[in-house]
C-alpha cells in the first residue's frame, strides 16, 4: 500500500527543511556563526574530507575544525547548486543527501574557487533536521589566478600548499568507481 497523503506531505516538508538546512550551512559558514554550527550538526556528528585533510567527531571537535579553517579564511561565499535527498525506508527521521556546491574564498589573502560535493547523513532531532555525518570532497580548490591551468590538471586541489589530485570526477581517476551513483538515481 502506498503512503498516505499525510505521509507524502510530511515527506515534502522534511525534504524542504533539509534543503533549507543545507542552504543555511553556507550562510552560517560565511557569517562565522558558531551558535549556528550547533544547530547544523548533532552533538555526535562527524565531519570529514574525502582527501583525509580533516576528520572531526563530535560537536566540540567540529567547532575546532571550523575555527582552524576560519583562522586562515577571510570572506567566503558558499552557494548550493543542487541537492538530492533520499529518506531511509525504515525510519522517516533518517535521510541521506548529496549536495553539489561552489565556494569563493579568501584563503590567506588569496582569492580561491572551490567546487564541492557533500555526502550527508541527516537525522530529525528536537531541533529539527540536523547533519549527523558530512563528507566534503573537491573537484578543485584553487587560486583564481591558477584556475584555467588547474582545471585541466589532475592536481586541482591547491589550498594546502602542494597541488594534490582532485577527489572527483571518479570516472577520470585511476581505478575510479562510479557505482555509488546508483544509490542516488535508478537506471
Amino acid at each position: 500500500m502506498g503512503a498516505t497523503l499525510e505521509e507524502r506531505v510530511q515527506r515534502l516538508e522534511d525534504r524542504e527543511a533539509i534543503k533549507e538546512l543545507v542552504i543555511m550551512y553556507g550562510v552560517i559558514m560565511d557569517e562565522r556563526d558558531f551558535e549556528g554550527i550547533d544547530r547544523l550538526f548533532t552533538a555526535n556528528a562527524t565531519l570529514r574530507s574525502a582527501d583525509g585533510v580533516f576528520a572531526a567527531e563530535g560537536l566540540d571537535k567540529i567547532r575546532v575544525t571550523y575555527q582552524s579553517r576560519f583562522d586562515v579564511l577571510g570572506a567566503t561565499n558558499h552557494f548550493t547548486h543542487g541537492h538530492v535527498t533520499r529518506f531511509d525506508a525504515k525510519d522517516p527521521s533518517h535521510a541521506f543527501g548529496f549536495v553539489i556546491a561552489h565556494a569563493e574564498v579568501n584563503r590567506g589573502g588569496t582569492a580561491m574557487l572551490v567546487a564541492l560535493r557533500y555526502k550527508d547523513e541527516y537525522v530529525r532531532t528536537e531541533k529539527g533536521w540536523q547533519i549527523l555525518d558530512r563528507i566534503m570532497s573537491y573537484m578543485y580548490y584553487t587560486p583564481v589566478k591558477e584556475y584555467a591551468e588547474a582545471f585541466i590538471s589532475e592536481n586541482r586541489v591547491r589550498a594546502y600548499g602542494e597541488a594534490t589530485p582532485a577527489d572527483w570526477p571518479d570516472a577520470l581517476r585511476p581505478g575510479g568507481d562510479t557505482t555509488w551513483i546508483r544509490d542516488w538515481i535508478q537506471y
